[in-house]
């Protein structure tokens, strides 16, 4: 043991260091500071809150909440910065009981520990309101000024005193898009407050109080997106949720599309998640999710907000119950809906003007009315006339990517025979050297035919057909940002998309790849990936829009094939780069050797 005089070497850390390292925990980022004050200004009962955000050239510079609320008293407003202060529980008991946003009295001590931060608070009995000035953590000055009733809060200079969680900062539009959703999340949560969010001056949202999910949907994102919803209302005993979810066509690649709110707290949960994709069942393909704006009431006694300092997860307590509620609410209403007929389908916008602001020079357009699409399957139709159509169809897909590589002289795969189709998705083959039978999914091939063709092109021209009826589609906030940050991007693989007055893109040309295959759907899967991949390089974002691109231009399970076009199918997947997968890593090609075949036979 060590001596009495012995010097120890575990300290008790200053309180400047404690509220610096609590404060990494809550406020990880500028949207941190959004989310806590809103979270603060919804807490305090106000009908307005306005949000006003100042950029340089790489960074958010200032970030501005204010509200109508009740204001507070001179006393409180100071007490309000010292960490663990709050007037929303008293004891461990209230913490099973929360119906308040904030409880734990972190939001502005921590905010103050890494900023500069004015605070200016009057209640309606005062004459005049306080105004304080907070840095690092340390109060500047305390003083009477002339305010309405209410609170605003300025946060400047945010992490000037932790360079490392500066230096680590994405980009500004990364972080202004991960403000857009913050504001979202609570203007939706609490649609009986009216929320705005201005940029640099210029507003990139603005909401009014409502009383009907649907209102609340179309606007904070977008008339397109309330148009595709189903209204959902349902309850259990131990649960309520309202809201919308949208028709199975409309599916997402990824879940970014689904926003939950929990007793007014937007939140994360991988759970609910999977009892939404559930509630669709089969009518949604594996990989694929749906949008759905979800405003679930459960009893606070079930619900656990105390699990991060940044209250963005919940547990659940009956958890079964309450997921099976939210599926079969999902289930039932989707079972109720006629899903064939859609009236208030969005319909394309023509554009008064063909001025293409982003097209390069001497770039390959052809024009094709892309939006036209071929019906093959009218009654009216003779069976061997649409089955003729579709060979024509797939014809214009296989010259497209007719030549890729085939003069290079490389050949990854074995010379084959082409045996057959099944089930008009898979082409049958046996190599010509030994007893083999090979399985190819001709999507998937076609798929890594399209990838590898595009990835080629990338330094070159990409072909690009000018659509004769833009594709006019409405986005959010934070799709806006992140289709704007991308513009470049999407040049490159093809696209031209101008801003189509302040709501919408119009998307006026395609790369050739995609035929006639082109349809929003395909806009919102490239978008909803930019949202998601914000935090991904350039090359990345890149990387994931060429695979969708693929993945829509490729010809689709159920096609069927002619023998000359199973074979030139096979043909150029023999000089991709990875003949054996597809862009997203499944399996193009299953091989089964005489001796598998055999023992599956019982021959062994």
């Amino acid at each position: 043991m060590p001596e009495e005089n012995d010097a120890g070497v575990i300290r008790l850390l200053d309180d400047e260091t404690v509220n610096t390292i609590a404060a990494g925990e809550v406020i990880e980022r500028p949207a941190s500071v959004v989310k806590e004050l809103l979270e603060n200004a919804v807490d305090a009962g106000a009908d307005m809150i306005k949000v006003d955000i100042s950029t340089g050239t790489q960074h958010i510079s200032s970030i501005q909440v204010t509200d109508t609320g009740c204001g507070m008293h001179p006393s409180d407003a100071q007490m309000s910065f010292v960490r663990h202060a709050t007037s929303k529980i008293r004891g461990p008991d209230d913490l099973s009981r929360i119906h308040t946003m904030g409880f734990r009295g972190e939001a502005l001590a921590s905010i103050a520990a890494v900023s500069r931060v004015t605070l200016i608070t009057r209640t309606q009995e005062r004459d005049a309101g306080t105004e304080i000035v907070i840095e690092g953590g340390e109060i500047l000055s305390v003083s009477e000024v002339s305010s309405p009733q209410g609170t605003t809060v300025r946060v400047d200079n945010i992490f000037f005193n932790t360079p490392a969680r500066r230096k680590f900062l994405k980009s500004r539009q990364t972080e202004l898009l991960h403000i857009y959703r913050a504001v979202e999340g609570e203007a939706f949560a609490h649609p009986e407050s009216a929320f705005r969010l201005r940029v640099n001056g210029k507003e990139k949202l603005r909401t009014q109080k409502t009383t009907a999910i649907t209102q609340t949907i179309a606007q904070v994102y977008g008339a397109d997106v309330a148009r595709e919803v189903i209204p959902l209302s349902a309850g259990t005993p131990v649960m309520r949720v309202d809201g919308g979810i949208v028709r199975p066509e409309a599916c997402r690649p990824n879940a970014g599309e689904i926003h939950l709110c929990v007793n007014g707290r937007p939140v994360t949960s991988p759970q609910i998640v999977r009892g939404i994709r559930a509630g669709y069942g089969t009518l949604i393909p594996k990989g694929r999710y749906p949008a759905a704006y979800l405003n679930i009431r459960i009893d606070t006694s079930l619900v656990d907000v105390n699990v991060h300092p940044a209250k963005r997860e919940i547990r659940l307590s009956r958890e079964k119950d309450i997921i099976g509620g939210i599926t079969g609410a999902i289930r039932d209403t989707l079972q109720t809906t006629d899903l064939i007929h859609n009236d208030t389908s969005a319909h394309p916008v023509t554009s008064p003007s063909s001025v293409y602001q982003h097209i390069p020079e001497n770039s390959p357009v052809v024009s094709e009315a892309a939006s036209v699409f071929v019906d093959t399957s009218s009654e009216n139709t003779h069976p061997q006339e649409r089955l003729h159509i579709k060979y024509a169809t797939t014809d214009k897909q296989l010259r497209l990517t007719g030549n890729l590589d085939e003069d290079t002289g490389v050949n990854l795969l074995p010379s084959m025979r082409i045996i057959g189709q099944v089930a008009d998705g898979y082409i049958l083959a046996a190599p010509g050297d030994n007893d083999e039978l090979l399985i190819i999914d001709q999507h998937a091939a076609h798929e890594r035919i399209l990838y590898d063709q595009l990835c080629a092109r990338k330094d070159a021209s990409i072909r690009r057909q000018e659509l004769l009826v833009p594709l006019v589609v409405e986005l959010n906030s934070a799709e806006k940002l992140a289709l704007s940050a991308n513009i470049d991007i999407l040049l490159d693989m093809g696209f031209i998309v101008d801003e189509f007055g302040s709501d919408a893109f119009a998307v006026r040309a395609v790369p050739m790849v995609l035929g006639k295959r082109l349809g929003i759907e395909m806009i919102r899967d490239i978008v909803s990936d930019l949202v998601i991949e914000s935090r991904k390089t350039a090359d990345e974002r890149s990387d994931r829009i060429t695979a969708t691109i693929a993945c829509r231009g490729a010809i689709k399970a159920g096609t069927p094939l002619t023998q000359e076009q199973m074979e030139r199918l096979v043909i150029q997947l023999s000089h991709t780069s990875e003949p054996y997968t597809c862009p997203h890593g499944r399996p193009v090609i299953l091989s089964y050797s005489q001796k598998e075949l055999d023992r599956m036979f019982h021959r062994t």
